[in-house]
């Protein structure tokens, strides 16, 4: 696991006060949203969305058909993110 996914999912339990759920109970492959995985729904994404602009300095495109990919896992959150922060 990358320092990067490791701290996505710290920032992930914090903003959703996920107060039984420690990083390793987190595939880093598994569907955030959906029946599996963390079963997240559309305003935890928005709160996860907030707080990867405020901890990354990232603007997200809500607008941007990619948006949702890049919040399927956290893996693909850790690309984005990494990809951001690369092209600033």
């Amino acid at each position: 696991m990358s320092d990067l996914e490791y701290d996505i999912k710290l920032m992930i339990i914090d903003v959703l006060n996920l107060e039984d759920v420690s990083p390793g109970d987190i595939d880093a492959e598994e569907n955030l949203f959906g029946d599996s995985g963390l079963a997240l729904d559309s305003i935890d994404a928005l709160e996860i969305g907030v707080g990867v602009q405020k901890k990354y300095g990232i603007k997200i495109n809500a607008e941007d058909k990619t948006t949702r990919a890049h919040f399927q896992s956290v893996r693909s959150l850790a690309e984005f993110v990494a990809a951001q922060q690369a092209a600033a």
